[in-house]
């Protein structure tokens, strides 16, 4: 049985850059590092790639967790850090927020980049789209309607 999405993960080029986002920017709690060096049969069974190294830290905010991998080996491809929200792959992150125009203003001034100021998303809902330091888009999400199917209450 199907319980439900238990984590998400990326991967970054930098994970002090990323933790800085996620875990100071964001409020994210680190709850758990690993990681494994070139060499390691069963990581390279795991991953589907030949001689790899990573570095992984767990975050948890609320009930959610993000896994951050930062591969050494193989050399990563860079990512598209414009990378459109409908092109394929993962279109984004959603973070729960209880004051949107609060948490716009904060992380902007913290020089995180926009691609929308807050705005109606649909009936209850505000959202702003950002995008984390790998290009990452990232949606700060205020459901204001408690009858909204997705409504989490505080």
């Amino acid at each position: 049985m199907i319980r439900g999405l238990n984590h998400a993960a990326l991967a970054t080029s930098d994970m002090e850059k990323c933790l800085a986002f996620y875990e100071g920017l964001l409020g994210f709690e680190k709850v758990n590092e690993f990681g494994w060096p070139k060499g390691v049969e069963a990581a390279d069974q795991l991953t589907g790639l030949k001689d790899s190294a990573a570095q992984c830290v767990v975050l948890k905010a609320g009930q959610s967790f993000l896994e951050i991998f930062q591969f050494t080996s193989p050399e990563p491809k860079p990512a598209d850090p414009d990378r459109r929200l409908c092109d394929v792959g993962v279109a984004h992150l959603s973070v729960d927020v209880t004051d949107l125009d609060h948490e716009y203003a904060r992380l902007m001034e913290h020089g995180v980049s926009f691609i929308n100021e807050p705005m109606w998303g649909g009936e209850g809902v505000r959202v702003a789209y950002g995008r984390d330091p790998d290009g990452n888009i990232v949606e700060l999400q205020e459901i204001t309607d408690p009858k909204h199917p997705m409504y989490r209450p505080e």
